[in-house]
């Protein structure tokens, strides 16, 4: 089955990645793959501090999940999967899109900020020559209308 791979993070813009992702794997019979990536600069404490807020970070990333799996679920028939990963976001995006097989396209949201797009989708456009999926960009300022007629 191909998977849609999209982002979770703190972002405004993640909302609309997140319900392309599950209205276009809705209508093309796909999957839905969440992942959240933990920057290592989290933990940069002693030992012990460390391990409490990589754990809380985790509570943290579930929770903000089942908000987004229970609308996929409810609302569009899709189960999406959640994966967690540590390390610098683009590093772990391109090795989680090396290591699952199924991700057929990544799904990225464009903040609207007049800075630009955000990190996040500056550094992956610069890498997407050399991806073997291609990535879809959703701009961060489509309502749930434009969403659904697009999709």
């Amino acid at each position: 089955m191909r998977k849609f791979l999209v982002i979770l993070d703190d972002t405004r813009e993640c909302l609309n990645a997140m319900r392309f992702a599950a209205l276009r794997a809705s209508h093309t019979g796909g999957g839905v793959e969440v992942l959240a990536v933990i920057p290592p600069d989290e933990f940069n404490h002693w030992i012990g501090v460390g391990d409490l807020m990589r754990e809380e970070a985790r509570e943290r990333i579930e929770a903000h999940f089942e908000v987004f799996a229970k609308w996929m679920r409810d609302r569009q028939g899709v189960n999406p999967e959640l994966v967690i990963r540590e390390g610098e976001p683009v590093p772990e995006i391109l090795a989680q899109i090396r290591e699952d097989p199924e991700i057929g396209v990544v799904i990225l949201g464009a903040g609207t900020d007049k800075a630009g797009p955000g990190p996040l989708v500056t550094q992956m456009s610069r890498n997407a020559g050399m991806l073997p999926v291609p990535i879809t960009i959703v701009p961060g300022e489509l309502s749930k209308e434009q969403l659904e007629a697009i999709t």
